[in-house]
């Protein structure tokens, strides 16, 4: 009987493990204060993957959020200027489709995910959805949020406007 018990807690315990295994948190940054405006919470679904946002300090409305390609948040210098959160790089592009589009489409970046709401009190904890990405391709990038809101187009300004990079962690 407690050998019994013994092998049904273990398996419980593994079980355990293998879920935790299936979520990731990273700590999200403010780029121009370096200050901790909380984490976000990776899980997989049937659906996809969602991104479980418990973030506050921010300006109010929609924002532009995606995964970048290199797991950094540094700045870095591009033609004598600094980019803020730079060293992060472009979007996570695998297929190399060259542009920016909805989070569900199949020719557009792949770190491309639905724009991130911050309530009136800026606060963030609307989760959002990304059926074509897997928890395994997002260790070793980066979440973004930028300025402003997205439309998911290159039209009329590129990346979907959201413009400069406002928050940043990187994915372990």
């Amino acid at each position: 009987m407690k050998k019994s018990l013994l092998v049904c807690a273990m398996s419980l315990g593994l079980m355990g493990q293998a879920v935790a295994a299936q979520s990731l948190k990273v700590d999200m940054t403010d780029l121009s204060s370096g200050q901790s405006v909380g984490e976000i919470t990776i899980t997989a679904n049937q659906y996809g993957t969602v991104f479980s946002p418990e973030l506050s300090g921010l300006a109010p409305g929609l924002h532009g959020f995606h995964v970048h390609q290199n797991p950094s948040c540094a700045p870095l210098e591009k033609d004598g200027k600094v980019i803020v959160g730079g060293a992060a790089g472009g979007h996570y592009d695998p297929t190399k489709a060259g542009k920016h589009g909805y989070p569900w489409g199949n020719d557009n970046h792949k770190g491309d995910l639905p724009a991130l709401y911050v309530n009136q009190h800026g606060m963030a904890d609307n989760p959002v959805l990304s059926p074509r990405l897997t928890i395994d391709e997002l260790k070793g990038r980066s979440l973004m949020i930028h300025v402003g809101g997205d439309n998911h187009s290159d039209h009329p300004m590129a990346l979907g406007g959201g413009g400069a990079r406002m928050v940043c962690g990187v994915i372990k």
